[in-house]
This record gives C-alpha cells, sequence and structure tokens, in this order.
C-alpha cells in the first residue's frame, strides 16, 4: 500500500492513531518500519499527511499524525457497467478507485449470467475493502460511490436520463461509431457492457436515453481492459 488508511475508530486522540490487523503487518512486512519512521497515511473521507511511529509491537502499532493535504480531485466521471464476472470485479473495483471514478453503477444485461449476482463479492463489506485496496494504492481517501441496479429497462428508462440531465453520456460498444473522445473536462457517463457487449435492443434503449456510441478499434477488450483504456483515454 502507497497510503496507510486511517479510520475513525482508529483515533485514541485527535492526533493519535493505534493500528493492528492487516495495517500492521503491512508495516511490519512490507514497510519493515519502526519507531521513529514516518509514514503516508489518510483519513478515510478526509486529509492525508504523515505520520510517526510512535511504538511499535507485533500486536499494534501507535501512530502520531499530522493530516494537511487534500486528496485527489476525484474524475467527473459515472461509470454505468454491466455486471462483470465475480474474479473480475474485484479487479475493477479496485482499479476504478485508484483512478478515481466517483461513481460506480452495477447494472443487469442480457449477457450477464444470473448467477453472478450471487457473488460474495458484491457484499457491501467486500467491495468497501476492493475499494479500500485501490485507494491505498492511488493515495487517495475518498472512496467511489457504488450502486447496483438489477433491472435493465427500469433503470434505463426512469433513472438513467435524469443521471444525463448535467452529464454527456457516451456508450463504449464495438462498431461503425466515432471514435471515443479524449481529453474531456465535463461531467461525463460512460456505459461499458459484458463479456460479449450489448445485445441490440439494449444499445437502442442506451442510446433513447441519451448515449451516444463510441469505439475504440477494432479490437474486442475484455472488460476490465476497457475500463482502463477508455478512463485513461477520455481524462
Amino acid at each position: 500500500m502507497n497510503l496507510l488508511l486511517l479510520e475513525d475508530d482508529d483515533f485514541v486522540a485527535s492526533d493519535r492513531v493505534r493500528l493492528s490487523g492487516r495495517r500492521l503487518k503491512h508495516m511490519l512486512e512490507i514497510h519493515q518500519a519502526e519507531v521513529g519512521d514516518l509514514l503516508r497515511v489518510g483519513r478515510l473521507g478526509g486529509l492525508m499527511g504523515q505520520a510517526e511511529v510512535l511504538s511499535l509491537s507485533p500486536d499494534s502499532t501507535e501512530l502520531q499524525v499530522q493530516l494537511d493535504q487534500p486528496p485527489p480531485a476525484k474524475l467527473p466521471l459515472t461509470l454505468l457497467l454491466a455486471m462483470p464476472r465475480p474474479k473480475m470485479l474485484r479487479r475493477i473495483l479496485q482499479h476504478c478507485a485508484s483512478l478515481g471514478v466517483a461513481e460506480l453503477i452495477l447494472l443487469n444485461s442480457y449477457r450477464v449470467e444470473k448467477s453472478f449476482w450471487q457473488t460474495p463479492f458484491l457484499q457491501p463489506e467486500q467491495i468497501r475493502h476492493n475499494l479500500l485496496l485501490g485507494l491505498e494504492q492511488a493515495r487517495d481517501t475518498v472512496l467511489p460511490q457504488v450502486r447496483i441496479e438489477k433491472r435493465f429497462k427500469p433503470f434505463v428508462e426512469d433513472q438513467l436520463p435524469a443521471l444525463l440531465s448535467d452529464k454527456q453520456g457516451l456508450l463504449a460498444h464495438p462498431g461503425p461509431y466515432p471514435a471515443c473522445p479524449r481529453a474531456v473536462t465535463q461531467p461525463l457517463l460512460l456505459a461499458i457492457g459484458p463479456e460479449g457487449g450489448w445485445i441490440p435492443y439494449e444499445v437502442d434503449k442506451l442510446c433513447q436515453a441519451g448515449l451516444q456510441p463510441v469505439q475504440l478499434g477494432e479490437r474486442i477488450l475484455r472488460v476490465e481492459t476497457a475500463v482502463t483504456a477508455l478512463i485513461g483515454r477520455l481524462f
């Protein structure tokens, strides 16, 4: 981890925290921290800064923290993503947090297997865990918002137009469409389909809601590759 994330319950005083568990293990095994060392830290949902190791044992550590730096700004991006395969979902959650996605909406699609929605990786604690891993990697403290929408048509007809009221909407889909734009600065909603892509009915409904189809070229990418490639190109 490139940033030691601190939660409210870790604070034993306004400028001191006590840690154990996974973060302590990382300090000992990866950072090989010792008393007196300075580490990069950030308060979840708040500022970043540094912490001095005051005490250290196999069971716990106490740090004195100074938080005075804002986290990096989020991208002006809402990512609308057809529910990916469970193993891929974990990596995508981490990528989204690392890249600065502000909001992620997981949506059902015809080509999404029903079993995907039963994965334990959709449990709130698992989603949060993978988002935290992404924040630690990128040195960020603000969690992306995650929504789960299991009904395609009601969401696209009833909610999507309102989400697009103040955003440009792009639909990533292979075909004879304009190339995906670069260096976007305005708020954006980007829709990416499942393995195999959106079916024609879904493409039509998404376009009717206000999305503009775009493509990345002739190559067909895996979802997790498409997510990072599209976000990198757009921003």
